[in-house]
C-alpha cells in the first residue's frame, strides 16, 4: 500500500498546543496503550481487529485516558517479530482515523520514520520513538517537519548489567537532544522516557524508577511506562495481566519522582490511583 495517502485535516487542538495544555494540568496524564499487533507481550491479538481497536480506545478514553498510544509493531524485548513499514501501515490504516476522531490526541508508537510520517498526516498528533531518534536517520527530520511532539525513549541493543544505567540513560538523552536540535525540533515538543524494561535488567529498570528525579535537569516532561513489565514478576511471580498492583506501585513512585505522563494498559485503575494520590498529597499541603 502507499505510505502517502491524502493528508487529513487535523484539528489544531490535537497538536503540540493541546499536549502543552494537558501537561499544564495538576494531575499526571494517562496514556492508554492500544496494541494492534498479534505478538505484544500482554495483549497481543486482543485488539488487532479494527472495530475492537476502536472500542478499546473509546473505553480507555471513558476511563480517563488523556492520550491514546497506537502501536502496530511489537517492541517487546523478547520474542517479537520485526515487521515492514508496509505491514505496519496495513494494520494502522483501518484504525488510526477512527481512533483520532474520538477526540483525544493520538501518539504513533513506531521506530520507522515512514510510518510516523504517514501517521502524523492521518490523525496522529505525537510521535513515540522507542529508539529516541537514534535508530532511523530520518525520524528527527520527519518529526521536525510536522512540528509534532515526540517521546524520546532510552533503549539499548543489549543488556549490560555492569553499567550505571542512570548514567547511560542520561548520556542517551543528551545524544537524542543534540539530534533533535540539529533537526530543528523545539525543546517544548520533547518528552523523555527512560524506557523501563528496554535494554535493562529488571534491577536496572527499578533503579531507573527510583532515581527518575535525576533526569529533571533536562527541564523536560518525563513519561514512564512500567505497565505489566517483566521486572514486576521478579518481585512477585506473576503473568503480565496479573501485574496491576505492581504497575500501580511503580507508576505512583514514578509520579512522586517527577513523571508527568504515565503509559498504561489498565487505564481506569491507573487514573483512579493517580487521582487519589494527588488528593492525598494536596490535602496534606492544604492542612499546613
Amino acid at each position: 500500500m502507499s505510505a502517502s495517502p491524502q493528508k487529513l485535516a487535523i484539528p489544531a487542538a490535537t497538536g503540540p498546543d493541546r499536549l502543552r495544555a494537558l501537561l499544564a494540568r495538576p494531575l499526571p496524564l494517562v496514556m492508554g496503550i492500544l496494541n494492534i499487533t498479534p505478538d505484544s507481550f500482554s495483549d497481543g491479538g486482543d485488539f488487532i481487529a479494527p472495530e475492537r481497536a476502536r472500542e478499546h480506545a473509546a473505553r480507555m478514553i471513558a476511563e480517563g485516558a488523556d492520550i491514546i498510544d497506537i502501536g502496530a509493531e511489537s517492541t517487546r524485548p523478547y520474542g517479537s517479530q520485526p515487521v515492514s513499514a508496509e505491514q505496519e501501515l496495513q494494520r494502522l490504516a483501518p484504525v488510526l482515523a477512527a481512533v483520532a476522531a474520538l477526540g483525544v490526541p493520538v501518539s504513533i508508537d513506531s521506530m520507522k520514520a515512514e510510518v510516523v510520517d504517514w501517521a502524523l498526516n492521518n490523525g496522529a498528533a505525537i510521535a513515540n520513538d522507542v529508539w529516541g531518534l537514534q535508530r532511523d536517520p530520518e525520524m528527527a527530520r520527519v518529526v521536525a517537519a510536522h512540528g509534532a511532539p515526540v517521546v524520546v525513549m532510552h533503549n539499548r541493543d543489549a543488556v549490560d548489567e555492569t553499567i550505571d544505567i542512570v548514567a547511560d540513560i542520561d548520556a542517551f538523552f543528551a545524544r537524542s537532544l543534540a539530534i533533535a536540535a540539529r533537526a530543528g525540533i523545539a525543546d517544548t515538543n520533547i518528552v523523555l522516557d527512560p524506557g523501563i524494561g528496554f535494554g535493562k535488567t529488571p534491577r536496572q529498570s527499578m533503579i531507573a524508577l527510583a532515581r527518575l528525579a535525576e533526569f529533571k535537569h533536562f527541564g523536560l516532561p518525563i513519561l514512564v511506562g512500567a505497565s505489566r513489565k517483566r521486572f514486576i514478576s521478579t518481585v512477585v511471580a506473576s503473568e503480565p495481566k496479573d501485574r496491576l498492583g505492581g504497575s500501580l506501585a511503580a507508576h505512583l513512585i514514578a509520579v512522586q519522582n517527577g513523571a508527568q505522563i504515565i503509559r498504561a494498559h489498565d487505564v481506569a485503575a491507573t487514573a483512579q490511583a493517580l487521582k487519589v494520590a494527588h488528593a492525598i498529597t494536596t490535602s496534606i499541603e492544604d492542612s499546613r
